[in-house]
């Protein structure tokens, strides 16, 4: 099988982030936190490191519910009843988003803390 040309791949990744947005309740949540964040990055002028921390918890979590979803979805496909090991490997992915969810929230904590405690 031949490798798309390399546009296609951007458009196949895009037609991916646009997929889950449409179907996944999660993600928009996620997407909706992002957008909170890009708003509170702006309003309180955070640093480019602060910034930086943030842009990276937020889009890491976006991935990892990316993965989960697809893990998920694949679970699905090979074994569509009920069977306790699929239930392990969807409970893993999911644990992992919920890890990342847990550290992004600690990361912004600390990070919007100096700013709450100081605003300007």
């Amino acid at each position: 099988m031949r490798k798309p040309l390399f546009h296609k791949s951007f458009l196949n990744a895009f037609r991916g982030v646009f997929l889950i947005m449409k179907s996944e309740r999660n993600f928009r949540i996620e997407l909706l936190a992002f957008a909170v964040n890009m708003v509170l990055i702006f309003y309180f002028r955070l640093s480019s490191y602060d910034t930086a921390l943030i842009l990276l918890v937020s889009f890491a979590v976006l991935a990892a519910e990316m993965l989960n979803t697809s893990i998920e979805k694949v679970c699905d496909m090979v074994h569509p009843e009920f069977d306790k090991r699929i239930g392990f490997i969807k409970d893993v992915a999911a644990g992992a988003v919920l890890l990342m969810a847990i550290a992004s929230v600690l990361v912004g904590i600390m990070v919007y803390g100096k700013y709450l405690v100081n605003p300007f």
